[in-house]
């Protein structure tokens, strides 16, 4: 039995809750954790859970926890992961795994030194149609991927920022980059590797309310290749998609395929190549399944991985991946340069001082409560999923 402690009872915890509840038999919440009093014990009246509650992370260092579960606003998630893992605990811990390189360095030798496993929350590469799109893309059938439309489209009020932690550079550690693109810059690292030269711009078109951005556009180049990134939370409908035009076909999420015939004269023929798509969709039928997606996909694979002794299906490095691109679209977008990758430890963008010294500053903070009202969403991919 794997007892687990979960860090931070906010919104997300929830997804966390519901997904080991489904395994009774593997583990169990034995610890909730948050800072504000009475709020973890809320959450655990709330599930009927038989666990402790505490006030402090430190608290929970030295009780019989195998897996502490990191759910706490984006500036303490390398605290805390260090801790646990020094202690000698297995981490798995929300995105983004935190706010600068050195942070995640910091993390990754933590968990090297004492052992334990540590993965990073990218829970969409459980979803069935992104696990697919990678499997195509992979099969090689659709031939050199040339160019890459993600569309991280997200939608948020102008309350959101509203709530104590979010809006800041000091708390939340960005904006939409890192707390909402992280999702598809995650998988865009996870299908295409790490462009050359990232070309970004910021800005905050609608939340007046916060100091970090609402809205980036980026250009990455890869060998060959260049893909588009853009990252919202001012757009209406949610439409994200992730789409690869490639040699012989455009793959896209939402499901889509479509293979282009070229007349004589260079232009398409009017109907695409119905063999193509025929062939896809064999390829992805013959596939397994995927038991369980999203949190409970990914934190069902954490518990495999620590009943087998093996690595997560996420790791750290992945993690990091993600933070590296972030960091370099920050860094583009503040300095108005094209930034090229890997970042050195020298680079100012390496640290959080480093950013918090050279980001813009759109608006000042001008609310700060304690919870807001409502439900979470995790975006708009539910059409055309296949």
């Amino acid at each position: 039995m794997i007892n687990v402690a979960i860090i931070g009872t906010g919104g997300i915890s929830h997804a966390h809750i519901k997904a080991y509840l489904q395994f009774p038999d593997r583990c169990r919440i034995a610890a909730l954790v948050d800072i504000i009093p009475g709020k973890a014990q809320r959450v655990k009246e709330q599930y009927g859970l038989d666990a402790d509650v505490y006030l402090d992370h430190h608290e929970i260092l030295d009780k019989d926890i195998d897996l502490v579960d990191v759910c706490t606003p984006p500036f303490v998630h390398a605290e805390i992961s260090i801790n646990a893992l020094r202690s000698g605990k297995n981490v798995v811990c929300e995105k983004p795994m935190a706010a600068s390189l050195e942070e995640c360095d910091a993390m990754l030798k933590a968990r090297d030194e004492s052992g334990k496993k540590l993965s990073i929350i990218a829970q969409n590469r459980f979803r069935l149609p992104v696990r697919n799109l990678k499997a195509l893309l992979d099969s090689g059938m659709a031939g050199k991927v040339r160019q890459v439309t993600v569309n991280s489209l997200w939608f948020r009020g102008h309350s959101y920022y509203d709530l104590w932690w979010r809006g800041t550079w000091e708390t939340e550690g960005g904006g939409c980059t890192l707390n909402h693109a992280v999702h598809h810059i995650d998988m865009l690292g996870w299908m295409m590797g790490t462009p050359e030269k990232v070309t970004s711009v910021l800005a905050n078109t609608g939340h007046d309310n916060a100091e970090v951005e609402d809205l980036s556009v980026s250009v990455m180049e890869y060998p060959g290749a260049l893909a588009t990134v853009t990252a919202s939370v001012v757009s209406h409908g949610e439409d994200q998609a992730l789409i690869f035009q490639c040699e012989k076909a455009k793959v896209a999420f939402p499901y889509s395929v479509y293979a282009s015939q070229p007349q004589p004269n260079g232009f398409p023929l009017a109907e695409p190549d119905k063999a193509f798509e025929e062939e896809a969709d064999a390829y992805l039928a013959a596939l397994p399944p995927v038991p369980y997606e999203m949190h409970v996909g990914q934190l069902e694979d954490v518990l495999s991985a620590l009943e087998n002794d093996r690595e997560p299906a996420i790791t750290g490095e992945d993690g990091r991946r993600t933070i590296e691109l972030i960091c370099a679209i920050y860094k583009s977008g503040s300095l108005r340069t094209t930034v090229s990758l890997p970042m050195g430890k020298d680079d100012p963008f390496y640290t959080v001082e480093g950013i918090r010294a050279n980001v813009p500053h759109f608006y000042q903070k001008t609310a700060s409560v304690e919870n807001l009202e409502g439900e979470l969403s995790f975006g708009n991919f539910k059409k055309g999923e296949k």
